[in-house]
């Protein structure tokens, strides 16, 4: 493949150097593309706008913006470009690998140790697009936790080194093609925080989100700073959540020839939106998805129960009542199924429960349709 290359650094004698050793690279088999050559940080950021890029060769020092904060924008427009620090001064080394850079060289650049550069960028491009042609099995996960699945379909945890970045990017990657202000950001994660330090919290938890998608490789995910704000940008990639209720809502109706596929759809169902986690600006969209799977359920447990299929429907309201304890359905669709099979007692025990959990945690009585039908079924016995 042909890497496109750019070239950025204030010297133009130094900048010619750099380009003539690319033009003379004949070490590895690696072919180039020269798409510019810069002095101007600005005009390298527009260039990365106008085409993808391969690789990036950044002097350090350099005035108004420095390589790697040039870096950084870089990044922000093309995730997945390759960095290679310049510079004639060893100390800025760890830095630039803290960074996540490809490579650091040291001026004067000489052919041997660039060519072992280029094999690095060719291998990491390779790569790159190795994983293009694999994505379609990639999936973004906010059901239970926040998580991803591979390639191969495995499911795998994000390496998160600090709460507050997981939960940045839970809220970015909800919030996907959407720029979020800094500011709400800020207010949301470190409301109790001088503007100072909650900024460079934020910039932090940025970088590392950024660093963390790199080393997985979820390369249709972009992250993007637009407007004094940033949004995901999802691309290719699916999201479990909206996967789901694309599929309850497009679903024919539940019937005894749908019910292998409504059951299907039931199985991606693998736990309320990012429960373990316990946001509370989660909450809202935590309660909405689960009325929809509660929906679903019941239409499922209806089916089950015209077939007289008794016990995998009760299944199923179990689970209602597990997933959601202070909601009638579950107990409810219970209490009807034990009363076709004439079992009085768990009637009873179930309207007990509901009516004491009702009244313990909001004080009220069950409702009136759930109370008129069981005072109906009791004067029947």
């Amino acid at each position: 493949m042909k890497l496109k290359v750019i070239i950025v650094d204030d010297e133009r004698l130094a900048l010619r150097r750099m380009e003539k050793l690319l033009e003379e690279q004949i070490e590895v088999e690696v072919s180039l593309d020269l798409i510019g050559t810069f002095v101007n940080s600005y005009d390298a950021l527009e260039a990365a706008r106008r085409e993808p890029l391969h690789l990036a060769f950044l002097d350090i020092e350099m005035p108004e913006i420095d390589g790697f904060e040039l870096a950084n924008r870089l990044l922000e427009i093309q995730p997945q470009l390759q960095i290679v620090f310049t510079t004639a001064h060893q100390e800025y080394a760890v830095k630039a690998f803290e960074m996540n850079a490809l490579d650091y060289l040291l001026k004067p650049v000489n052919q041997s140790r660039l060519a072992i550069t280029l094999q690095r960028a060719a291998v990491s491009a390779a790569r790159t697009t190795e994983i293009i042609t694999e994505t379609d099995n990639i999936k973004l996960c906010l059901l239970k936790n926040i998580h991803y699945i591979d390639t191969y379909g495995a499911v795998q945890s994000f390496p998160w080194k600090t709460l507050k970045a997981c939960e940045l990017f839970a809220y970015l990657v909800y919030h996907h093609d959407n720029t979020v202000n800094k500011q709400t950001l800020i207010d949301l994660l470190w409301p109790d925080q001088d503007i100072e330090r909650s900024t460079t919290q934020l910039h932090t938890a940025i970088y590392q989100i950024r660093k963390i998608i790199k080393e997985i490789d979820l390369i249709y995910l972009e992250l993007k700073y637009k407007d004094g704000g940033y949004s995901f940008v999802l691309g290719e990639l699916k999201l479990d959540v909206e996967e789901w209720e694309s599929r309850v809502r497009q679903a024919p109706d539940v019937t005894s020839d749908t019910l292998d596929q409504h059951l299907s759809i039931m199985s991606l169902y693998s736990g309320d939106f990012l429960e373990e986690h316990r946001y509370i600006w989660a909450e809202y969209e935590q309660e909405r998805i689960r009325l929809i799977w509660l929906n679903h359920m019941k239409q499922i447990a209806e089916c089950y129960s015209s077939l007289e299929q008794y016990t995998e429907a009760m299944l199923l309201y179990q689970k209602i009542v597990e997933r959601m304890p202070y909601v009638e359905d579950g107990y409810f669709g219970l209490m009807k199924i034990y009363s076709i099979l004439n079992h009085q007692l768990e009637v009873r025990k179930q309207y007990q429960i509901i009516s004491n959990k009702l009244q313990e945690e909001f004080e009220v009585t069950p409702s009136k349709e759930l109370t008129e039908w069981y005072h109906e079924w009791s004067n029947n016995m």
